[in-house]
């Protein structure tokens, strides 16, 4: 009886502390923000396979795929996401969009797409920051037969690539489909208060139900640091839409999320025997490399990064060393300074008379 008594509490505890560790893994998978409840990889996938954006419309608002669990007005019920494409010569966007009350709307992500030759087209997905905390660039990984070298001088296949190999898009339905010479821009008619025949509003599941789908569509998509279609974030701008509602009742988490957000930066060290160049690497940004440390960083669409005053160098004795350790020509009298900072050499010593 006793055997018995000991293994049922052993079972117990052993429970017990499973759950703790998914309870723990899921508040670690978990940021609150309400991206959480939106798949960015989801929505590419949905791309990928729809044949014009109106069907990839539809996609989004179908509770089988998944993809939207957003309720930002907090009703009890998903939200619905329409699509709005923008398009400029090669260069086109289509906008998600949810519908938060009779007026107001809320941009959750915007698709960037570009035609960079006869068959070759670029793809990403950025999450708006108002929903994730920071503009979050998604795009396809390298599979076998779709993949490219991506210059941004270019656009197109070159032999050296900074940003690395990105996927050609081209054979995706939609793709093609939206750079047809007869096709019109995508722009939903539906609205808060018309909605299609088709949709039927659900309720939003749990994070620790809804996670699971989430992360299914992962392994095909990657995030990345940059926008590689300078062009598209110009399109967008003038038309992004927020919504105060949705910033009001997010402030709190959103504001946290990017306080604590950790950065981490890598200056390598500079040498100057590396590549003949005076110890700066061969991306010729004088050897940093910059993750984005604010939200909104990554939009710039390059790895440009103003440093801070601790960047530029220290001073050392014998002179002044700026960006790195160049010597700007080192100011140096002789001798050290002394006597409340007057040099008993003087600049004019050390010029000579």
């Amino acid at each position: 009886m006793n055997i018995r008594h000991y293994f049922t509490a052993l079972a117990v505890c052993l429970a017990t502390a499973f759950t703790a560790h998914a309870q723990e893994k899921e508040a670690e998978d978990s940021t609150g923000l309400p991206g959480d409840n939106f798949s960015l990889q989801g929505a590419l996938d949905l791309f990928k396979q729809s044949p014009s954006p109106e069907a990839f419309e539809k996609s989004l608002n179908s509770p089988d795929n998944k993809v939207n669990n957003l309720d930002l007005n907090d009703d009890g019920n998903t939200d619905y996401i329409r699509v709005v494409n923008k398009k400029e010569n090669d260069v086109q966007v289509f906008i998600l969009q949810a519908l938060v009350s009779s007026t107001e709307s809320q941009d959750v992500a915007v698709i960037e797409l570009e035609k960079t030759g006869e068959s070759n087209a670029i793809v990403q997905i950025i999450g708006d920051p108002d929903i994730y905390g920071e503009s979050v660039i998604t795009e396809p990984t390298e599979e076998t037969d779709n993949a490219f070298n991506y210059s941004p001088a270019t656009h197109g296949p070159s032999a050296y690539a900074p940003e690395g190999i990105v996927v050609n898009v081209w054979l995706w339905p939609c793709v093609r489909y939206v750079y047809a010479p007869a096709y019109t821009v995508w722009v939903s008619p539906w609205t808060w208060v018309s909605r299609p025949v088709w949709y039927h509003p659900w309720r939003p599941l749990p994070w620790r139900v809804y996670h699971p789908y989430r992360y299914a569509y992962a392994p095909h998509y990657v995030v990345v640091p940059v926008r590689r279609i300078p062009p598209a974030r110009v399109i967008y701008r003038p038309v992004r839409t927020t919504s105060v509602t949705v910033i009001n009742r997010n402030r709190v988490v959103v504001n946290n999320y990017r306080t604590t957000r950790r950065v981490e930066r890598v200056t390598p060290a500079r040498n100057s025997n590396n590549n003949g160049n005076g110890g700066r690497n061969s991306y010729g940004n004088g050897g940093r490399q910059y993750t984005p440390s604010r939200p909104g960083a990554a939009d710039r669409g390059n790895n440009s990064y103003t440093p801070s005053r601790a960047d530029r160098g220290t001073r050392v004795s014998g002179g002044r060393t700026n960006n790195g350790g160049r010597n700007n020509g080192a100011r140096t009298g002789g001798n050290s300074r002394s006597n409340g900072g007057q040099n008993s050499g003087g600049r004019r010593a050390g010029r000579g008379n």
